[in-house]
């Protein structure tokens, strides 16, 4: 006897990897039911097209690493 409602269709999202990788979470999920679909595709393929587009230029800023100050 299982609870009714949870069933198969329940998914896990994998491990959150990077801060970076939870701000595009973050955003897709925002941002998801907002975007356009002429397309039919579907909130899952919108969101999957957010996330890696965030990714994407996530992975073209350079990183912002604290500078050391020189003390002379």
């Amino acid at each position: 006897m299982g609870v009714a409602g949870f069933g198969g269709e329940a998914r896990a999202e994998p491990p959150i990897r990077s801060a970076q990788d939870a701000a595009c979470r973050n955003e897709a999920r925002a941002r998801v039911f907002a975007t356009p679909d002429p397309g039919g595709l579907g909130p899952h393929a919108i969101g999957r097209q957010i996330y890696y587009a965030c990714m994407k230029r996530a992975a073209a800023r350079p990183s912002r690493k604290a500078r050391r100050v020189r003390r002379r």
